[in-house]
């Protein structure tokens, strides 16, 4: 069994972190220059932005344009947008409870109206590792699985009888066997695929959460933390000045992006 689930830790085993040294830290590469509401970076580099015109664009690493997704008000306005898998990119609809699927392209696949099967609040979702969708259902309090139909093809129990106080997790992430559900304030709960609650990590606000290369990655306001899964070290960097007052940040495949009123810039973490 893996050191992440040697034990549960608690706010007092949770170390004092001495501050990395910024400067040695954070290199600038190149600034996207536009009006952006949303950003998101896949695990090959490619970058999604919404634009103040109601686009979705996908962008090479390298800045070119690869896609245009022009339809993304049919449902309002979107809450977020999952890139984890990007062959198959969600759009999600929150006030809807409806999510758009699209291909790498950003061709419309379809969408499924969760409402249709009796799901009727869901706050957090992401695509599976076989390629269906993971969604939190907020009145069954169940992680569940859900087909490309709608359907429900799995659920866990119902997290009032394995918890004493129950989460109501905003992200999900599948990664490495793992399905990881955060709330805000309560940490991070761990099951696997087969629905089986594995730990919690009581990390608690952190915001822009990714997991790459064995770290869980988030921020609190100006402070950056990676958290190993395997040697269970925690370590946080303080973001200079000129970082500060971001529209949303991502650490991601050794990068930051960084999103400001003037345009996402992308620095490189040394």
């Amino acid at each position: 069994m893996q050191p992440l689930f040697a034990q549960t830790l608690s706010e007092q085993q949770i170390p004092q972190l001495k501050k990395e040294n910024v400067d040695s830290v954070f290199k600038f590469e190149k600034l996207i220059a536009g009006q952006f509401t949303m950003a998101e970076v896949d695990i090959l580099d490619n970058i999604y932005l919404f634009t103040k015109d109601k686009q979705l664009k996908k962008l090479k690493p390298n800045g070119d344009s690869a896609a245009v997704f022009n339809d993304v008000k049919q449902y309002g306005n979107p809450s977020y947008i999952d890139v984890s898998n990007p062959l198959k990119i969600l759009v999600y609809y929150k006030n809807f409870t409806t999510v758009v699927v699209l291909d790498r392209f950003l061709s419309f696949r379809n969408s499924i109206n969760f409402r249709n099967n009796n799901i009727f609040s869901v706050k957090a979702i992401t695509t599976s590792y076989d390629n269906n969708i993971w969604i939190f259902d907020d009145q069954d309090f169940k992680l569940k699985k859900i087909a490309d139909d709608g359907s429900t093809m799995s659920a866990t129990n119902d997290w009032r009888q394995i918890f004493d106080e129950t989460p109501i997790p905003t992200k999900i992430i599948d990664k490495d066997n793992f399905v990881y559900l955060y709330d805000a304030e309560k940490g991070f709960y761990i099951f696997d695929y087969y629905g089986t609650f594995k730990n919690n990590l009581p990390f608690l606000h952190w915001q822009q959460i990714a997991i790459n290369n064995k770290q869980i990655i988030g921020f609190v306001k100006d402070t950056l933390y990676t958290y190993a899964l395997q040697s269970l070290n925690l370590k946080s960097y303080q973001l200079p000045t000129f970082m500060q007052g971001y529209i949303s940040i991502k650490a991601i495949n050794g990068k930051l992006y960084l999103l400001k009123k003037e345009g996402l810039y992308i620095y490189s973490i040394l």
